[in-house]
Order: structure tokens, then sequence, then C-alpha cells
């Protein structure tokens, strides 16, 4: 039996659907839609893109949208001094505040054995 995709109406009652494997197991879920026609378009162009969508991994360096960091200074430009970070407080520098005695009734003496 081949994957499936599920229509499903979520807490918002709002429209969505689910990509199942043929084990049943879910490996894709789609965004909110406000209607049946439009989560069913949605479904539709999934079906029509990805067969021919390419993998786009924006985890390695080169595929990124974002253009690499560059490492070494622009000449002529000043180096900044790296910035200090707070020292982190010992525990034992702070003290913990003494709590107050509640106030309650006296205690009953206990009777005499």
């Amino acid at each position: 039996m081949p994957g499936k995709f599920e229509v499903y109406k979520d807490k918002k009652n709002e429209f969505r659907f689910r990509l199942k494997a043929a084990n049943g197991e879910v490996i894709a879920v789609g965004e909110s839609y406000p209607d049946k026609k439009s989560v069913l378009k949605g479904i539709a162009s999934i079906q029509k893109n990805a067969p021919a969508a390419k993998i786009e991994d924006t985890t390695i360096e080169g595929d990124a949208k974002k253009p690499a960091k560059k490492t070494a200074a622009k000449k002529g430009a000043a180096k900044k001094p790296a910035a200090k970070k707070p020292a982190a407080k010992k525990a034992s520098a702070k003290k913990p505040a003494a709590k107050k005695p509640r106030a309650s009734a006296p205690a009953e003496p206990k009777p005499a054995e």
C-alpha cells in the first residue's frame, strides 16, 4: 500500500494534512488552511512539485543563503577588544534570606505521664 495524505481538522477547527508512509508513520505535516478547498490545493501542489524538487541543505556552508562569515579583518579596520562576560556569581557569595518565624498559637503543654 502506498503512502497517503490525510486531511483533518486541528484544535482550532482549521484544516490540515499529514502525509503518512505505507506503514502508517507520519512523515510530513502541512500548515493550517482556512477551508477544505485550500488544503486540497496545498496537497496537489506537493504532489506536483515534489517529484522534481531538489534538496537544499542549508546546514552546509556552501548551500546557505547567507554569505559565509569572513574570518580575516578588513585592511585598515581597527580591531575591537573582545567584550568581557560578567563573572558568574559564586553560590557561596550570597546567603539565603532568613525565614521569619510564623505566628502560631502557643503549644499546649503535654500531660504528665
